[in-house]
């Protein structure tokens, strides 16, 4: 039933993704999950519109509260003509820049210089690996900001920040970082607590305004083939992609793994385990929500979402 499944989307949030990470959105993904007059409006929307990230933005965008349970459900109830219509056209592209951690131990042992070409750009921050400085333990790269925190076990930090001449995103529907809209919706993506993620978010907004990416409106399949054509030759190619292919059809995905892999270059992931096949993996680190971080589709290393750590169990064989 469609319901249930939506409750338990909700409660496997709150325990796998929220717990220990956001009080506030742990205790509303369990109030939902619970609630079957949200549940009913929820099962309303398509299945890929349903969920806790997308709500939980919505009502932030429109100015309504989400640290209390109760006024949360108080205001979604009186205000869900506007709650589903902001839902139906917005999409969750949090544009998470601490991810760039993640990518970079990859991109700073490919041939360089790189051509990066992301899926699911968003506003084109994460286009900017070689730009920002990180913090690897006691490790740090880069002496400006914003600066990256990641929690690296397995393998040593990266001694150097890629060498990137080109840069492009593709997405359906790119946001604009100078537009205050598309901005605000970017920071109502950030959970409650997470300051730091917004202090972050806004150093990097700032910083490429004065550089903006090329962002092309595209598809992931038909339009990706012309895209990677303009990337400079004297270049190596990386497309790339972090926490967008749970939002892809099964069949579509299906062709987008086709094309990438017959691309010049290589091919980087950070996906839920579930989304792509990757064949046995090592046990995680955690209960918690672990991502899988792959080049060319080899799995190399479990990942938290946000970019906050990583441990490395793979060989990158570049």
């Amino acid at each position: 039933m469609a319901g249930v499944s939506t409750a338990m989307t909700y409660a496997e949030f709150a325990a796998r993704e929220a717990h220990a990470v956001s009080d506030a959105y742990e205790e509303l993904a369990v109030s939902v999950a619970r609630d079957r007059d949200l549940i009913a409006r929820l099962d309303t929307l398509p299945p890929a519109k349903r969920q806790p990230n997308l709500l939980f933005a919505a009502v932030r965008f429109l100015g309504g509260p989400v640290t209390s349970a109760a006024a949360f459900r108080e205001f979604v109830l009186a205000h869900w003509a506007a709650v589903e219509a902001e839902m139906l056209t917005r999409a969750t592209q949090t544009n998470e820049v601490g991810r760039c951690a993640l990518l970079l131990p990859v991109l700073a042992e490919l041939k360089q210089p790189l051509a990066l070409l992301e899926i699911g750009a968003s506003a084109g921050l994460n286009l900017f690996p070689d730009r920002y400085s990180y913090r690897y333990g006691d490790h740090r790269l880069g002496a400006g900001e914003p600066v990256l925190d990641c929690a690296l076990t397995g393998r040593e930090p990266p001694r150097r920040r890629p060498e990137v001449v080109w840069r492009a995103g593709l997405d359906l529907a790119p946001r604009d970082i100078t537009n205050p809209d598309d901005v605000r919706w970017l920071e109502s993506l950030i959970w409650p607590e997470h300051a730091h993620r917004r202090e972050r978010l806004r150093a990097a907004a700032e910083m490429v305004r004065r550089d903006p990416p090329l962002l092309v409106t595209g598809d992931l399949v038909d339009d990706l083939p012309a895209l990677a054509e303009r990337a400079p030759e004297d270049a190596t190619l990386v497309v790339f992609h972090t926490s967008v292919l749970y939002q892809v059809p099964a069949g579509r995905r299906a062709s987008f793994l086709s094309l990438v892999r017959d691309l010049p270059g290589h091919w980087i992931s950070v996906e839920n385990p579930t989304v792509l096949d990757y064949g046995t993996l090592p046990n995680p680190p955690g209960e918690t929500l672990f991502n899988v971080l792959a080049l060319d589709g080899r799995p190399l290393a479990w990942c938290r979402p946000h970019g906050q750590g990583m441990s490395w169990f793979g060989s990158a064989q570049t």
